[in-house]
């Protein structure tokens, strides 16, 4: 592959190894042309041509195809994890519009979220395997995933990003990729689908009260009083991480087990029981954020506590609220369900002291993606077993 222009050859002598390196263009193995020779001087070899000036060269790129690959490889990584929201992303030029909102909605919070309605849909004891109930599951997902939680998202960017600049500096908000105008509007038609869908969801299933739309409006309600002053939860390590456990939890749980069934407050209570698992859940991600948490005035846990107090207390509250989850299973006498129960809290407690209680800085990330899949397999368990006793404990 030529260069479309020839570029001058500066050659440093650090660089002798490789001698056909060019500092302008930045390709770091190309081949000389049969018109040009080097020379060296006191601190550069100039590539001199038996033409006149200018010293010039016309290359030929010749590619290490590993390291060609491998920078590809990273690029694409870096993309996918900004085009998700997640953390470790870089900012980019000319992204398009599409790409920045979706980012904004940080659809790999999605998950959770989802799969509570599934969790939810199995504790009714109602759900059958047909193209009906499939939409209607789906189009809650659609309400609890991209939609509500998405909105949670954005409205929680456009609140933190005087923190987002410090912590996460390549976030759509605080790099100038997006106006704020843009993403209230974002946050105006994510609300009104969500709760639009959710109202017609009740319409489709003929429920006598919305319950639907009021669990949908609970979780907005919750998400605005954690980002937005005055309230702002999030500043309070404890309300504010349990509000964001029961929203993980307990509200796409009700939205499924309404959508199919009745809910029954003894259940919903279980639920929060739950929520308390996913408090502990919450202070992990604190961790990724104690700088900035720290200088503008947030009380997280891991601020109050300190990094060492922080990771018992997360470890104490995942693990302990999981097995009284599986006790309350063996008192209904769901012994095989809350036996899996069990089965899944021990591996979450062999990668705590693993990676988590090592160094919660530097293996936060790994951690929960090693230990956080038996936590929601636990979660379809619970469900299942109520399920067995038609939503009702």
């Amino acid at each position: 592959m030529q260069h479309q222009q020839p570029c001058r050859l500066f050659i440093f002598p650090t660089l002798l190894r490789c001698p056909n390196f060019c500092t302008q263009c930045r390709w770091k193995y190309v081949q000389k042309c049969s018109y040009t020779s080097l020379f060296k001087s006191k601190r550069t070899l100039w590539v001199s041509t038996r033409r006149s000036s200018p010293l010039v060269c016309s290359l030929k790129e010749s590619p290490d195809k590993e390291t060609e690959e491998q920078n590809k490889n990273a690029a694409t990584q870096l993309s996918f994890r900004q085009l998700l929201g997640m953390k470790g992303a870089s900012s980019e030029d000319n992204i398009p519009k599409w790409r920045i909102h979706l980012q904004l909605m940080k659809p790999v919070t999605w998950i959770p979220l989802i799969w509570g309605v599934i969790c939810g849909a199995a504790a009714s004891g109602n759900f059958e395997w047909n193209l009906d109930n499939i939409s209607k599951a789906a189009l809650c997902m659609l309400l609890s995933g991209p939609l509500l939680t998405g909105y949670t998202q954005t409205l929680n960017d456009y609140y933190d990003k005087d923190i987002d600049a410090i912590n996460e500096p390549y976030r759509p908000i605080p790099s100038g990729a997006i106006s704020e105008q843009a993403v209230k509007a974002q946050i105006i038609i994510l609300l009104s689908g969500g709760l639009g869908l959710a109202f017609s969801l009740d319409k489709l299933q003929e429920h006598e009260s919305p319950t639907l739309f009021f669990v949908a409006l609970l979780g907005c309600f919750l998400a605005y009083i954690y980002s937005a002053p005055p309230l702002k939860l999030k500043r309070s390590g404890w309300i504010g991480n349990y509000a964001l456990g029961a929203s993980y939890i307990s509200l796409p749980w009700w939205a499924g087990q309404s959508l199919f069934g009745t809910l029954d407050y003894k259940v919903m209570l279980l639920t929060l029981l739950y929520s308390l698992a996913g408090l502990g859940i919450a202070v992990v991600n604190d961790f990724k954020s104690v700088e900035g948490d720290r200088k503008l005035g947030l009380r997280s846990i891991p601020v109050e506590f300190g990094i060492e107090g922080a990771k018992w207390i997360s470890v104490f509250l995942i693990d302990t609220f999981q097995a009284l989850i599986a006790a309350v299973l063996f008192s209904i006498h769901e012994t095989p369900y809350a036996c899996g129960v069990v089965a899944c809290i021990l591996p979450q407690v062999y990668f705590q002291f693993r990676l988590f209680l090592k160094d919660p800085l530097k293996y936060d990330v790994q951690y929960q993606a090693s230990a956080q899949p038996f936590l929601v397999v636990g979660i379809l368990l619970t469900a299942l077993a109520i399920g067995n006793h038609h939503g009702i404990l």
